[in-house]
């Protein structure tokens, strides 16, 4: 079951701190993938590439699949968590794009190239965020997931523009294993 919006408000005013294996390191590394996706949108904007490009998306979830399993995670739930990051980082390309067409002075004056400057950030994180799945072992288990899921949450979005912590819940979003 997806991380409900609506539990982040209810933890702001609960703070749980973090227990021996934490989900700080994983949400910490989902917030710096979406600072990736605005090298992306920049990458993209204005040259008529699509934000939803389906076969990358395949090809990515295919490859965080093999990695999991050599990893010591379930692929099924690497998956999942790596479909709540993609559709994270479409929100802030989104978000992006809304903001510089209506700005156009806002919008970036380069391009990153998205094959030799982007995609190098992305597959680190990758290696990275697979390794605090792995790593949050218990802390992503039981009852006390998502209150300390969204106290994270919390913590890493004090950081971030409201287009960035709206993303940062989606991109945790199945995180917790149910029980």
């Amino acid at each position: 079951m997806p991380f409900p919006a609506a539990a982040l408000g209810c933890a702001l005013l609960t703070a749980v701190p973090p227990g021996p294996a934490s989900l700080g390191p994983l949400v910490g590394l989902s917030a710096e993938r979406l600072a990736v996706a605005d090298r992306v949108a920049a990458a993209k904007f204005g040259t008529g590439r699509p934000i939803d490009d389906p076969v990358r998306e395949r090809q990515i979830l295919d490859e965080v699949a093999g990695r999991s399993a050599r990893a010591g995670v379930d692929p099924v739930r690497a998956v999942a968590i790596f479909r709540d990051q993609i559709e994270a980082g479409k929100l802030v390309q989104r978000a992006l794009f809304r903001r510089w067409t209506a700005h156009p002075d806002r919008a970036p004056k380069t391009r990153p190239d998205l094959d030799t400057e982007v995609r190098p950030a992305l597959d680190r994180l990758t290696v990275e965020i697979l390794d605090a799945v792995r790593t949050s072992g218990k802390a992503s288990a039981g009852p006390s997931c998502r209150p300390r899921l969204a106290a994270e949450v919390t913590r890493a979005g004090r950081a971030l523009d409201a287009p960035h912590r709206a993303a940062l819940v989606r991109a945790v979003a199945s995180v917790c294993v149910p029980r």
